[in-house]
């Protein structure tokens, strides 16, 4: 199969295309940037996902797109809300537009467990309001999609928006490990081939018009994963933690029962529908009566 990876030169984005390219597909990389991980057999293309007609060109003859480009870090969309409505929501609507019209078989979308949550903050935000949009254009113009909710990755290729990432270069150059929070939040860290993996699989059609969850078999305070990279470098790492509680990110679990609930106001003394009514019907007489005269003395104009 043809398909398409946008972002597909970040962090989970060429672990995915090289788990397509590995299973036999042709892929097509597309990003903002040239991939440092490009395969031979890989195509690239350098996109802009805010550019309609470039958007149109990437996706001309694939058959399955994978949507991973705009921007991934929760920290980073917190004081960028704006821009994070431009790159997750916009972009996500153009490349839906883009493969509406080249008949694209399949839309899977890079989201997050953190749609389940009341955390997340505009990042969370994004990826619900892009998700909505996925699941209008199936219903409206039949394009089938696979949501992907991804849960905290690691691995390689990552940089310093990867929070494993940032704990192990803290403990390597500085020899100590500052958390955030207590260290009694749990996580399911999983592999970021492991997650490609997966991902690679839902291409089957079992998977379509699905939500599909990814995320590690076993979850573990955040304050072992930390005492193990301690471990692992002999014990040399020293660990403390600033007790804060974090707005955005998540403590035991991302699932919150969060009902919004509304509240009817009411009147006693309003306007009877009846009465209502008659006075749009004024309203509108008068306005056809002058359209009417406005009309008469043109044609009267004409006569003279």
């Amino acid at each position: 199969m043809k398909v398409l990876v946008t972002g597909g030169s970040g962090f989970i984005g060429s672990h995915i295309a090289d788990s397509l390219s590995d299973k036999g597909h042709d892929v097509r990389i597309v990003d903002i940037r040239r991939s440092e991980y490009q395969k031979k057999n890989q195509e690239m293309m350098v996109v802009d996902i805010l550019d309609q007609d470039a958007l149109d060109k990437s996706v001309e003859g694939c058959e399955a797109v994978y949507h991973l480009a705009g921007i991934a870090d929760l920290d980073n969309a917190s004081t960028r809300p704006a821009e994070t409505v431009r790159q997750n929501v916009l972009g996500t609507i153009l490349l839906l537009e883009s493969c509406r019209k080249a008949d694209i078989r399949r839309f899977i979308y890079a989201s997050t467990i953190y749609v389940y949550s009341e955390k997340g903050g505009f990042y969370r935000c994004s990826k619900q309001a892009a998700e909505t949009y996925i699941h209008e254009y199936h219903r409206r113009y039949g394009l089938e999609y696979t949501i992907l909710r991804f849960g905290t990755l690691y691995g390689p290729r990552a940089d310093n928006r990867n929070s494993v990432w940032r704990y192990l270069y803290q403990a390597l150059k500085d020899g100590k490990i500052m958390g955030s929070g207590t260290g009694e939040e749990i996580r399911e860290y999983i592999h970021v081939r492991d997650a490609a993996r997966l991902s690679s699989q839902v291409l089957d059609e079992e998977f379509a018009n699905q939500q599909v969850t990814i995320t590690g078999h076993h979850p573990i305070k955040y304050r072992q994963l930390l005492e193990t990279i301690k471990e692992m470098l002999g014990g040399r790492i020293d660990i403390s933690f600033n007790n804060e509680d974090s707005n955005d990110h998540y403590r035991m679990t991302p699932y919150s029962y969060t009902p919004k609930i509304g509240h009817k106001l009411v009147s006693n003394y309003y306007v009877d529908m009846g009465q209502g009514l008659l006075e749009c019907v004024q309203e509108m007489e008068s306005s056809i009566f002058n359209d009417s005269q406005e009309k008469h003395i043109v044609i009267d104009d004409e006569n003279r």
